[in-house]
């Protein structure tokens, strides 16, 4: 079955247009030709960083052989910090060149071996291509399945993960609008590779092997020829959210957990944001979204910016939920924060759907034998609306199918993003019966 034809319905509400994003089946599932068909995934191992913890691995090497040769003699690295070369990290709402997303397929975080996630992992693909072009990523094994569920106009190219987290994973990247030199004018832009610890090491983290994953953003930075910025620093993109201004949002909860970085203070850590993302000030929130425990408190479900000088929060009225004790936590904070601009933020709240908890079908479709964290039924899901994608002219929004919040968060969405199509993605539990949803699967590359 391949994803081809795709509809969006109209939908009726405020003076806002959004759609609705549904996969038609196309009637032949077509045998394609990857774009970029030489094996990308079977790189020599770099070298472990510190704080990395990896397994070695056997991989012989293929394909792009002479950059990997390049990347590793350091002719594609940026010598200093990114800030030191004028990099910035661009806010999400400006201009994107390509999209990037892994694909799933382990069996003990992706329920009936990742046959429900590659559905909604290919709706989410294709409502973004409408946008902006897509690359998926996805194993020797499953490329074939990759590209028979999207449409032909993704690209799709091979490469060895562990887990599909693009957000996470995949590399940081980074613009300059100023040549430090005129060497390096043409790169205008850079990624930043983060160092790795699958979200807490061996004891807490989600999985045992992430030795694949440390070579992702490495690999996605040689396909496209762009210099990279290794960093030792144990971070995910999901842990941070820049305005393009010089301020950036995160939680206490995830950067300063002890199963990150526990050789650095917080100020230490600070330093490093800011000389790498290019900001002057970091606000930083207590903690995430309740629910959220594999990833310690991300912030991209907690809180993210709409604007440079609005944020919108995760947000619930129900004073039971152990969710509103956290959100009027993060209100306080943002409340009496300025950005590096010294602007007051403007707070607009988000409401969360009804709790969702995995179903013991759900649970029994895992194959979980002592790799990965076990997911159990009864278990609260990290399921939040703040988790989209800001795509070039569009929100591609997550729906949990829970009709009163769906809608609430459209209505809110067309608000905060006035000039931009709100597209409905449904489906959005099978992402977060994984751990994260459409923000932490994506990665965005922006334009030169």
């Amino acid at each position: 079955m391949m994803f081809n034809d795709v509809n969006f319905e109209t939908v009726k509400g405020s003076c806002h247009k959004f759609f609705v994003f549904h996969c038609t089946p196309s009637p032949a599932a077509g045998d394609f030709q990857a774009i970029n068909s030489e094996p990308t995934s079977h790189y020599l191992n770099p070298s472990k960083r510190e704080g990395g913890n990896h397994r070695s691995q056997t991989n012989s090497t293929h394909g792009a052989a002479a950059l990997i040769e390049n990347l590793g003699s350091g002719r594609m690295e940026l010598k200093g910090k990114p800030v030191e070369h004028g990099y910035y990290m661009p806010a999400e709402w400006e201009l994107h060149s390509q999209c990037w997303m892994g694909w799933p397929e382990r069996p003990d975080n992706w329920r009936d071996g990742g046959l429900h996630a590659q559905r909604a992992y290919a709706s989410v693909a294709s409502a973004i291509s409408r946008f902006e072009p897509v690359t998926v990523c996805a194993s020797a094994a499953q490329w074939a399945n990759a590209r028979s569920l999207l449409p032909e106009h993704i690209r799709v190219v091979e490469m060895s993960m562990n887990d599909s987290w693009f957000r996470d994973t995949g590399p940081t990247f980074v613009v300059r609008k100023i040549v430090s030199s005129p060497e390096n004018l043409e790169h205008k832009v850079a990624g930043i590779d983060w160092n790795f610890n699958s979200y807490g090491g061996i004891v807490e983290g989600c999985y045992t092997d992430w030795s694949l994953d440390l070579l992702i953003a490495r690999k996605v930075l040689t396909i496209e020829k762009l210099p990279r910025f290794p960093q030792s620093l144990i971070l995910e993109g999901g842990s941070i959210h820049v305005d393009g201004e010089g301020t950036c949002l995160t939680t206490e909860e995830c950067l300063l957990n002890k199963n990150r970085n526990p050789h650095l203070t917080k100020e230490q850590i600070e330093d490093e944001l800011k000389a790498y993302l290019g900001v002057k000030k970091i606000i930083w929130l207590p903690r995430g979204l309740f629910g959220d425990d594999d990833t310690n408190g991300h912030i991209d479900n907690m809180c993210c910016f709409a604007r440079p000088g609005v944020v919108l929060l995760s947000w619930t009225d129900d004073e039971s939920d152990p969710q509103y004790e956290r959100s009027i936590e993060a209100l306080s904070v943002l409340s009496s924060a300025t950005d590096a601009n010294n602007r007051k933020l403007e707070i607009i709240k988000l409401h969360v759907p009804s709790p969702l908890y995995m179903r013991d079908e759900e649970a029994a479709g895992l194959k979980q034998e002592g790799e990965a964290k076990p997911r159990l039924p009864g278990t609260r899901l990290a399921a939040s609306y703040i988790n989209f994608y800001i795509a070039n002219g569009a929100i591609i929004a997550p729906q949990f199918g829970d009709q009163k919040w769906d809608d609430e968060a459209v209505r809110t969405l067309s608000l905060a993003f006035p000039d931009r199509e709100i597209v409905r993605v449904e489906g959005a539990r099978e992402i977060a019966l994984g751990g994260g949803n459409i923000h932490c699967i994506t990665q965005q590359q922006p334009a030169a």
